[in-house]
């Protein structure tokens, strides 16, 4: 099943996304509430009837209204919160390849995440970015679960469990304030916070379950076969698969839940595929050629992220009518 959140006028909605259409679910069962939040902190029966829901539009058991003026928005756009992880290795390893510095023993020891800002969620459409944004502003091609139940201490074997559902994730990167500030030990902040972009809509495990595998060797929790890619301005630039994860949400989700609670409507994301942003893409190609021309996003530049399962996120980037920098004021 594919839930959508989106707007009609100025009012958010919940619908379910079937043969290319979108229905409200409040509409068809007047149980299930018409937004994703109350929908994510409702029990497991609102989910069955929103599959109930799905099903019967699917097979024509009932007659559903289909929503005409729409706008779709990030699927959870309210998170409770957003964790990003760091679980593909390969990432990591060229990255730190890439800077001519040794892989860092730890990754394989213990999974982590940062908080980055969930009031800065979107969904498909225009970005809007500030002018030290583009001071080499990038995309990362990631996956991102929200979770449907509270918990604590949640061991790995049974985390699965608390996902509602899977999403494509593009974690916006303003390289430079994010290299400036972490040379302080502490972040990234400001080079994250500005944009985190999930949707276009939350796909539910059942869907997803023909392409699960086993997850890497000595890890625990559901793993997928997900290919993902990325195309800017048409043109492919990233290409990976969510099975190279090498901690599991699963295990991510252990590891948040550790002495405090996690909520419905918090959202977790992967980290970057490998391959899946300009800076790993960048350090890679300057190190076999120093005339490697670098890439970096700019205004009016598409962003396509396509994973299997999970449909394709695009988004166009836009400049604020600003000259205003944070950069420029740094002392002397």
């Amino acid at each position: 099943m594919k839930l959508v959140s989106y707007k009609t006028e100025d009012d958010e909605h919940l619908g379910v996304f079937v043969n290319g259409h979108i229905y409200n679910l409040h509409s068809c069962n007047k149980l299930i509430p018409d937004n994703m939040k109350e929908f994510l902190e409702g029990n497991e029966e609102i989910m069955l009837l929103a599959k109930k829901v799905h099903h019967d539009i699917n097979y024509g058991k009932i007659t559903a209204r289909e929503e005409i003026f729409y706008e779709v928005i990030a699927p959870v756009p309210h998170p409770a919160s957003c964790r990003d992880g760091y679980a593909f290795r390969q990432h990591v390893a060229a990255a730190r390849r890439n800077r001519k510095v040794d892989m860092i023993a730890e990754f394989d020891q213990y999974p982590i995440f940062y908080f980055t800002n969930h009031n800065s969620i979107q969904g498909p459409g225009e970005i809007e970015c500030m002018p030290d944004h583009f001071e080499k502003l990038d995309f990362e091609l990631e996956v991102a679960v929200v979770l449907n139940k509270k918990g604590r201490n949640i061991k790995a074997a049974d985390a699965d469990d608390y996902i509602a559902g899977f999403m494509i994730m593009n974690d916006m990167s303003a390289r430079t304030l994010q290299l400036e500030e972490m040379l302080l030990n502490l972040g990234p902040a400001k080079g994250k916070d500005f944009s985190t972009v999930i949707g276009p809509w939350l796909v539910t495990p059942d869907e997803l379950e023909p392409l699960r595998v086993e997850p890497k060797p000595g890890h625990i929790g559901h793993a997928y076969d997900l290919k993902m890619k990325c195309r800017v301005n048409g043109i492919e630039v990233s290409n990976g698969t969510m099975a190279d994860m090498d901690w599991t949400f699963a295990e991510l989700i252990e590891r948040c839940s550790y002495g405090c609670d996690v909520l419905p409507g918090d959202v977790i994301g992967s980290g970057t595929v490998g391959t899946g942003c300009f800076l790993e893409l960048n350090g890679t190609g300057l190190l076999a050629d120093p005339d490697y021309p670098v890439q970096w996003l700019k205004e009016g530049d598409v962003i396509d992220m396509e994973i299997t399962g999970l449909g394709i996120l695009s988004n166009t980037i836009h400049k604020a009518k600003t000259d205003w920098s944070i950069l420029a004021q740094k002392k002397k």
